[in-house]
């Protein structure tokens, strides 16, 4: 489908005796997988059974849903799929819950390539830019917003460059293929080479990462479980400390 899926096995046998347990799985955007994999241990130890994270853009997730494809827990990065998922009857509305906000960044693998502001996009020596496909990816989505709010899209549009995902914009950056990529905050660690600089938030809708259960699951009550591990505050911790706004603080 031209989708690049990472899947991420976290196996853990449950001490009761028989076979392995069922494992859960869930679909989530790729700006998470950051968050996720720190978390890897905590969810093991919490869930007791294994865990699979299907990983992409999350316009692509929300189609493989809507087309039967095995899922438990769905999460977008933005609250618009999981919305129009609900409407067509394919996640349970009282499972839905904002885990977190993301926020936006413009980031080079050159040190030495100025960045003061969404207007430097301009500058004849960024030649290329990368952001996420907006078709189907909600910083995608928000990177064009952010251009066309802050007068640059018509400057800055023949340089972009579209991934199919955040993950692949970045990719496109670290290997020198574009000189700016605009990508999730949760997606700068502090060994990434270069720089960045974040965007103001009223540049973009919000980026409310937004799970729910899947209305087919086999395993809704760890369905449910898994989506309230998210919100614990030892999960909030650590998606704090990848950039994420938490849904109890300010978002102004």
């Amino acid at each position: 489908m031209g989708l690049l899926v990472l899947l991420v096995a976290v196996a853990l046998l449950a001490a009761c005796g028989g076979g392995p347990p069922e494992a859960l799985v869930v679909s989530a955007p790729a700006n998470l997988r950051p968050p996720l994999q720190a978390l890897a241990s905590q969810i093991q130890e919490a869930m007791g059974a294994p865990v699979i994270f299907n990983y992409g853009a999350s316009g692509k997730l929300a189609h493989q849903v809507e087309q039967g494809a095995p899922a438990d827990v769905f999460i977008s990065a933005n609250a618009r799929y999981v919305d129009d998922l609900i409407a067509e009857g394919m996640l349970t509305p009282d499972s839905k819950a904002v885990i977190a906000r993301g926020q936006l960044v413009l980031w080079s693998p050159d040190p030495e390539l100025a960045l003061s502001g969404i207007e430097d996009l301009k500058r004849p020596e960024i030649r290329r830019i990368a952001i996420a496909n907006p078709d189907h990816a909600p910083y995608g989505m928000a990177a064009r917003e952010a251009l066309q709010a802050a007068g640059v899209w018509d400057a800055v549009n023949p340089k972009l460059v579209y991934g199919e995902d955040v993950t692949q914009s970045f990719e496109y950056a670290s290997a020198g293929n574009v000189d700016v990529a605009i990508i999730p905050l949760s997606m700068i660690e502090k060994n990434t080479p270069g720089r960045w600089i974040g965007l103001p938030q009223t540049l973009y809708g919000p980026l409310d990462q937004t799970a729910a259960v899947v209305r087919e699951s086999k395993l809704p009550d760890a369905a449910h479980r898994f989506i309230q591990l998210l919100l614990s505050p030892a999960s909030q911790k650590v998606l704090a400390q990848y950039g994420y706004t938490l849904p109890n603080e300010d978002t102004q």
